[in-house]
């Protein structure tokens, strides 16, 4: 296979093998965004808090992440979404809607030593998480 005149198609189908090995465009032409992504394309998300639970870190490190189980609302899907700064978690209750954005791992996958966990949350009840954890806004009462 030469790169003469007429090479053109030569060059051309083996640029387009060695396209499919690159993994993001491989998944791009695939569209498993679409397929798998539970919040289906969007940037964030709103759901319900089903329950709070405490999950172990991956090895080496030791602790407890404070974890929510969220239900979206646009598509019933159960998702795990990570309380951060510390004392997060006793702001978020059962029953109060969160919205919840991806954790910033590659191709919107988990991050660090947190198992199986892609999203954080972001707002509970339309307030900025962060501004209660300083305690610069209350969280609104129902």
């Amino acid at each position: 296979m030469g790169n003469g005149e007429f090479a053109g198609r030569d060059i051309e189908r083996r640029r387009q093998k060695q396209r499919w090995l690159k993994k993001p465009w491989k998944r791009r032409k695939l569209k498993l965004k679409d397929k798998f992504d539970p919040l289906e394309g969007a940037p964030a998300g709103r759901g319900i808090v089903m329950e709070k639970k405490a999950l172990e870190q991956k090895q080496p490190h030791s602790g407890l992440i404070k974890c929510v189980k969220v239900q979206l609302i646009k598509n019933g899907k159960v998702v795990t979404a990570f309380a951060p700064r510390s004392g997060a978690i006793n702001y978020i209750d059962e029953h109060d809607e969160v919205e919840i954005d991806g954790l910033g791992g590659s191709q919107r996958g988990q991050m660090g030593s947190i198992p199986g966990v892609r999203y954080k949350v972001v707002k509970v009840n339309g307030v900025d998480l962060q501004m209660l954890v300083q305690k610069k806004k209350e969280k609104p009462k129902r």
